[in-house]
């Protein structure tokens, strides 16, 4: 594959993100008004069929709300799905981890907690290997071009630089990270390239944010993304899994395919 900037070797990702809360999954704008999009097991059988190489379930009220992890719901998934799943939402330790995986996961993404205890990646990724654990960062680029990382669902500040939180993520042994964009989140501008250019990024990186159209996955990953995560344009039934892949190897980019 020729690309200026690529972090790995690997083959780029397509990867469907299911925002949960409640048991529904939903989509909105800025992380803000939140709609019904539908079942989380019935979508990830109809992304599974598209050609989907992984899907992530994130429970967005988790963290915020204090609600216990939906166990039920991720070994539903796990019986129903064949394809490599992520959980996150809620998680405040080793133990909820050991709960996630139990259940079926395939993988974990952490990022309230890994703020508040920065050593849960490295028990993590100790104990599964750092290939099951995504360290989500919550990055939004303010009015005064500042970039301030957030956790909580995006509802609450962290004073930790960015660039310095991103290094002691790859130092500490997560296998992935996934930058979502908060200033993209339900835009449709396309994701931050800026951000997905940085030379410093030594292990895979998941753009997440701002997804319109296929060129913005073309985009993103010509710009060093490893995979590329969007949410609406398929829940929304915009594009098809598939359309987009069709499109990303027709511009030169490997995929997986059925």
């Amino acid at each position: 594959m020729s690309k200026l900037v690529q972090h790995t070797s690997l083959v780029p990702r397509l990867i469907v993100c299911l925002d949960v809360a409640y048991g529904c999954v939903v989509k909105g704008t800025n992380f803000k008004q939140l709609k019904d999009m539908g079942d989380p097991i019935e979508l990830g059988l109809k992304y599974q069929s598209q050609g989907a190489d992984e899907l992530v379930f994130l429970d967005i009220k988790a963290s915020v709300d204090g609600q216990n992890s939906a166990l039920a719901m991720i070994n539903k998934v796990a019986k129903n799905l064949s394809i490599p799943f992520t959980v996150g939402g809620g998680i405040k330790n080793l133990e909820d981890v050991d709960k996630f995986f139990n259940a079926g996961a395939d993988k974990v993404t952490i990022n309230s907690a890994a703020l508040q205890n920065p050593n849960l990646i490295n028990q993590t990724a100790n104990k599964y290997g750092s290939q099951s654990l995504i360290v989500a960062v919550d990055v939004n680029l303010e009015a005064n071009n500042s970039l301030i990382l957030y956790t909580h669902g995006g509802s609450k500040k962290v004073s930790k630089n960015y660039d310095t939180w991103m290094q002691e993520i790859i130092d500490r042994g997560a296998g992935e990270v996934m930058i979502n964009a908060m200033h993209k989140d339900g835009t449709g501008s396309g994701f931050d390239l800026d951000l997905l250019s940085r030379q410093y990024y030594s292990i895979p990186i998941i753009a997440s944010g701002g997804a319109n159209e296929p060129k913005d996955f073309l985009n993103a990953i010509n710009a060093g993304a490893d995979a590329v995560l969007a949410a609406g344009i398929f829940h929304r039934n915009e594009y098809t899994v598939d359309e987009v892949k069709h499109y990303l190897i027709q511009n030169k980019i490997e995929m997986r395919t059925l």
